[in-house]
Formats: C-alpha cells, structure tokens, sequence
C-alpha cells in the first residue's frame, strides 16, 4: 500500500493535536504536517508534497471550504461539529465528511476512500522534489543510479545520477528515502548505500557487481548482512 501523505488544519489545537494523534497510528499514513492556521497551509502548499487534506471546516477568517476550492483538485476529507456543511462540501467533490468528535474508526474508512481514489485517478509518481545543496530539485527516479552517505555530513546522501555527475540531498536518512522512492525500483544494501535494482547485474552472499562502470571496472557494492532478505525479495528470488 502506498504511503498517503497528508496536511492536517484545524484552528483549535486540542482538535488537531488529537487528529494527528489517530493520523500517526493508521498504517499507510504519514502527517507531512499539521496547520492551526488556514492562511499558513495555503502559503506552504506549493513547496510541500502530499497527496490528501484534512480540514477543519468552521474556522474564523478562511473555512475548510475556501481551502479546498482554492486547493482545487487535492482530495479532501472535512471535520466538523457541523451538519449544515455536509451539501457544500460534497458540492467540492470531498472523498469524505467525518463528524466531530472523530473516531479512528471513522477516520480509518475515510482514508481508505482517499486511498481508493488515488489509486484509480493518479498515475504512478515519476520524480519527487527534494532538498538539495542547489535549492530544491524535481529528481526523477529514472535519473537515479545510487545513494551513499555524504563524507561531509552523515545527515546528507549523495545521489549519483546517470549523467554522472552528484547531488547533495541535505539532511535526509536513508527510512525518508525508502519511504518516499518506489521500492520495487530501488533497495538499501547496507548502512551507507542504496541502490537502484535496475543496476544490479550478479551478487553473491555478500556482494553485488552492478552494470556501473568505474574506470571501466563494474562498481562492486556490499551487500550486508541486515539488508540481504529485503534484497533477495526485491529481486524476487
């Protein structure tokens, strides 16, 4: 199942500590981040990825409703303590409208719906946008021939494009990337390597000889101990 990234607005913080709360403990879920603030949601939306909004709709100044039409074709599943909201809101094609106070049950069945939704009108995403030491970068998967611990800085990765040439990602671990690059396309080989399984050519227990070329040597990797099952199911043996 594919992880359903989300922003989360509710004006009252109690309400929003609580629905990210039962957000974090659905599977397949992750909070990109919560706003208590319609206005701040509005102007970080453009440099942040997600795929779904939960919003609040009764809010002073900018309501949920005027979020989702300026949003235009983000799903949207509403809270309210309201009923008089529910026509309007299915009138903006919402995936779901949930009552206060909401349960995780109740949240559960509408994140289903946005997830049967994705799956059916979203082709499969090719790139993602990411934090580099150039500024933000739209880096397509294709693109990708592996990532390794920056010498630099732990905290960064270098990724090794097909042109040859190395991107700086900043500050990103090795469980961001895995949650956020196809993982039929690309498996951790050990603590400081990730690799693109297109490139794999033969391995052994403890080694894999890729179809990279160094100095016209194929590139060797380690193929470590604690990531050798997650290897052998990617290449589906």
């Amino acid at each position: 199942m594919t992880t359903l990234k989300c922003l989360l607005l509710d004006d009252e913080l109690p309400g929003l500590t609580y629905l990210k709360m039962l957000c974090e403990q659905l599977p397949g879920v992750e909070v990109v981040k919560a706003f208590n603030d319609p206005q701040k949601l509005l102007d970080e939306a453009p440099s942040l990825e997600f795929d779904l909004c939960i919003l609040d709709i009764e809010m002073p100044g900018i309501n949920g409703l005027q979020v989702a039409n300026i949003l235009k074709e983000v799903p949207v599943i509403f809270t309210t303590a309201y009923r008089e909201f529910a026509a309007e809101a299915f009138d903006l094609n919402a995936v779901d409208y949930i009552r206060k106070p909401v349960t995780r049950e109740r949240l559960e069945t509408a994140i289903q719906k946005a997830q049967q939704r994705l799956e059916k009108n979203i082709p499969p995403r090719s790139f993602i946008q990411i934090n580099t030491d150039k500024g933000k970068a739209i880096l397509f998967f294709d693109q990708i021939e592996y990532i390794y611990t920056s010498p630099g800085d732990s905290r960064d990765k270098k990724a090794v494009l097909q042109n040859g040439s190395e991107l700086t990602l900043k500050n990103i671990s090795f469980d961001r990337l895995n949650g956020i690059l196809p993982e039929d396309r690309f498996c951790r080989i050990n603590k400081a390597e990730l690799i693109a399984i297109r490139n794999v050519q033969f391995f052994s227990h403890d080694q894999i000889t890729s179809a990279l070329l160094r100095n016209g040597k194929p590139l060797i990797f380690t193929l470590s101990p604690a990531f050798r099952n997650d290897f052998l199911q990617k290449v589906r043996l």
